[in-house]
Parts: structure tokens; sequence; C-alpha cells
């Protein structure tokens, strides 16, 4: 990388980062979250709101890959027996949004969160390219029980730049487990939306950049890594 150190202009301070040592997460941009058709399309969700996160995602990712930063996918994906979803002692198995629905609906499944169906892929516009890499997840944090943190270790992450959906689910929950595993989150605003009334992404902003860590924007971090510093 050309530009090992850059200021990031952010919230609440700016932040030095280095990029050897920085990844983009990108949480749950999948068909059934952010498609027509998809689950939340269906029972009646705007998700004209997700879908505007995905230019100013794919900007961040043309550059990320272009200046070598690891790309991490964490798609929100069950088996096909839910197995892995939770007996119902479970919390998972009554409050999680998309095992709720397949009870009252089986036939919602292949719009929803089951690995090898179409709802549980990553959207197109979005898909994986060779190299980066995809977790597979089973709760809204994509650190509960899963490989991410070992593999953030091995590559020798320490700076997170976190994207996608729902900003106050799975988003903030995986950010708020990343602080208490000592990594550095910086959340891009406008590449992640949040589910519910206006003041979910509000709350959330706050919350990361006054406790979690920074928030920023794509055109900023396009900036800094491009340039080497942010404003």
């Amino acid at each position: 990388m050309e530009k090992e150190v850059v200021k990031i202009s952010a919230k609440p301070e700016h932040v030095l980062v280095e990029l050897a040592k920085s990844a983009v997460i990108v949480i749950d941009m999948q068909n059934a979250f952010v498609s027509n058709g998809g689950m939340f399309d269906m029972v009646g969700f705007d998700i004209s709101k997700f879908r505007h996160v995905i230019n100013p995602l794919k900007d961040v990712l043309d550059v990320s890959r272009k200046s070598g930063l690891t790309i991490v996918y964490v798609r929100h994906a069950y088996s096909l027996d839910l197995s892995n979803a939770g007996s119902s002692e479970s919390p998972n198995y009554w409050k999680e949004y998309s095992l709720a629905l397949m009870r009252k609906n089986p036939d919602y499944k292949d719009k929803s969160l089951i690995k090898g169906t179409w709802g549980a892929e990553i959207i197109d516009e979005l898909k994986p390219l060779a190299g980066d890499i995809i977790i597979d997840k089973k709760r809204y944090s994509g650190f509960a029980n899963t490989e991410l943190e070992n593999i953030l270790r091995n590559l020798g992450a320490k700076y997170l730049f976190f994207t996608g959906i729902a900003l106050n689910i799975c988003v903030e929950s995986t950010i708020r487990d990343a602080f208490s595993r000592e990594f550095w989150p910086i959340l891009l605003s406008d590449c992640c939306e949040a589910i519910g009334p206006k003041y979910t992404r509000k709350a959330t902003i706050w919350n990361v950049k006054q406790l979690f860590g920074w928030v920023t924007t794509s055109r900023e971090y396009i900036q800094a890594v491009q340039t080497g510093d942010g404003k």
C-alpha cells in the first residue's frame, strides 16, 4: 500500500488509520433484506432506504480493493433444518425476525435467511470477489460463535470500517463486540441504514460516535485512502 497511515476525517475527532491493518466489514447486504421479492419487501418494509446504500458502498469496495484492503462479508444464514438457530429456549428463536416469519409462513424460506437459498445470498450489485472473505453468522453480532475474530487477528487487522444493514441491529451489535475485543470500529454512515423509526439511526450513530468508535462517510474514507489524508 502506498499510503500506510492516513488521517480519516471523522466524528468526534480525526482518527489515524494504518491501511495495512484495516478491513472493510460488509454486514447483511442480502437479498432477503435489500432486494425486491425478498423477505423485507414481501412483508411491506420500505427497502428503498436500504438500496440507497448500494452505490456509496460499491465505491468504497472498489477503492478498498484497489488499495489492498481486506473485504469481509458477514451474512446471516441458518442451516436448512434451523438446528443452529436456537431452540425454543433461546431468545433468538422468539425475537429474530426471519425465524418468527418462517414459522408463520414456511413458504418464505427461500426468500429469507436459509443458507443456499436466494434470500441468504449477497445482492448481485455487491457480489464478493476472489480474495474476499465470507463469514456466516447465526446471531445479530458477526462475532457470536463465528471465526470472525480469529480471521481478523490472523490478518493483523486493527481498524474496521463498518457498512451494511440493519445499522441499529446487526451492524451495531457487531461494532459493540468489536470494541470489546480491542478493534477500532469506524462507521461509514452513508453505507449503512437502520430499520424502524428515524430515531433508531440517530441513536446508533450517537452510540458509535460517543462510546464505541468513530463515524465518517464514504466520501471522507475514499478521499483519505486515495490521497493519504482526510480533510
